[in-house]
């Protein structure tokens, strides 16, 4: 009975919340924006690829070009999605919803989790829209069918998820501005730190660092133990995009991305409801 009372206020304040925010002229604009730019893509999708006179495969070329498309989306919703959450409290508080909401029999954690899921369904819908228009392009304009490409968006949630809830805890700690860049700033350095462990694992790379006489280096260091437990963004968008290509999956190395983050969202959301249970609401 208690599950079914509570179903019903969580439901409500995230569909409030998804509506409420596609009514914003600043969402509309975004969004238009966004599918706008994805949509002139569609001139770099054609049959004719030439390297110096040589014709390359159309499916070939098109599957990557579809990977750096996907990952561009993929970050840009995120910077969206962490734009769109660090102004929910305060917006909310300022128009006096929370009080009204919190007013009724409705418990802090519903109303939070609410928000989340309102929020959270907003952007994987505008991130898997964007990749539907490429998904599009390259069925309509090639005749490349793509599925795996809809399937990695949604695998793709997670990240999402990861956005919404950093951002609206560090949004009740200190000024909405400086939660999002916060949230920026630990999407930018993992980012990074994937594209230099990347370097740094080619031979070439390896090769030159080691100099002559050298005794082997430590296997655990400072910079491996920040980089393992850092979130992996990028990481799941990589073995998300490993579909693209049929490869397969390689054990806890490309389930780990996910798992990272996963358990990051369980931390953040639970300090979230616990953050603003202490919250005064006037």
């Amino acid at each position: 009975m208690k599950t079914s009372k509570m179903l019903p206020s969580i439901t409500r304040i995230a569909k409030y919340t998804l509506t409420d925010e596609v009514r914003q002229k600043s969402f509309l604009i975004m969004f238009l924006l966004c599918a706008v730019c994805v949509f002139l893509l569609r001139g770099c999708y054609h049959g004719n690829y030439l390297v110096n006179g040589q014709a390359l495969d159309t499916a070939t070329v098109v599957k990557a070009l579809s990977i750096v498309t996907f990952h561009a989306i993929g970050a840009g919703v995120m910077v969206i999605t962490a734009l769109l959450a660090m102004r929910i409290f305060r917006r909310d508080r300022n128009e006096g919803q929370q009080s009204c909401v919190l007013s009724k029999p409705i418990a802090r954690w519903q109303y939070v989790t609410g928000k989340i899921l309102g929020l959270w369904s907003l952007s994987v819908l505008f991130m898997f829209i964007l990749h539907g228009i490429i998904f599009v392009i390259t069925s309509v304009n090639l005749r490349i069918f793509m599925p795996d490409y809809l399937i990695a968006s949604l695998l793709c949630s997670i990240n999402l998820l990861f956005v919404v809830l950093a951002v609206l805890l560090l949004s009740l700690l200190m000024p909405d501005i400086v939660a999002f860049l916060c949230v920026l700033g630990i999407g930018a350095v993992g980012f990074v730190a994937d594209g230099i462990a990347a370097v740094s694992q080619s031979q070439i790379v390896q090769a030159t660092m080691q100099q002559p006489g050298a005794g082997p280096r430590s296997e655990v260091t400072w910079w491996k133990v920040v980089y393992f437990v850092w979130p992996k963004l990028l990481g799941v968008q990589q073995t998300a995009t490993s579909l693209l290509g049929n490869e397969p999956v390689h054990g806890f190395g490309d389930l780990y991305p996910f798992l990272n983050v996963l358990l990051y969202c369980l931390i953040f959301g639970a300090l979230l409801i616990w953050r603003f249970g202490k919250e005064d609401i006037s």
